[in-house]
């Protein structure tokens, strides 16, 4: 199973499930349906938004770490410095 197949089964069971607690097919208590379950989707993306820039920040951080790739990344931005001023690209 690829990683899009997995996040795609995993995204439509959790939206599935959510939709059953929604429209009452799994029955909960008044407090939940009322109060928790309505912002249920707004917790899922800003959780889903600091992970996302919590990685980010952290591959950021920890590049230097990793002396190749680091070096390959310099080398690949004075490569396409060199072919935007070719292109008559003012890079600075």
């Amino acid at each position: 199973m690829t990683k899009a197949s997995e996040t795609a089964l995993y995204f439509i069971t959790l939206t599935a499930i959510y939709i059953s607690l929604w429209v009452g097919v799994i029955p909960t208590s008044e407090i939940f349906q009322n109060e928790i379950l309505p912002v249920i989707p707004f917790w899922a993306l800003v959780s889903f938004g600091a992970y996302a820039l919590f990685s980010l920040g952290y591959g950021v951080w920890t590049l230097q770490d990793k002396e190749d790739k680091y070096y390959e990344l310099k080398d690949q931005i004075e490569e396409a410095k060199k072919f935007l001023k070719a292109q008559g690209v003012d890079v600075n």
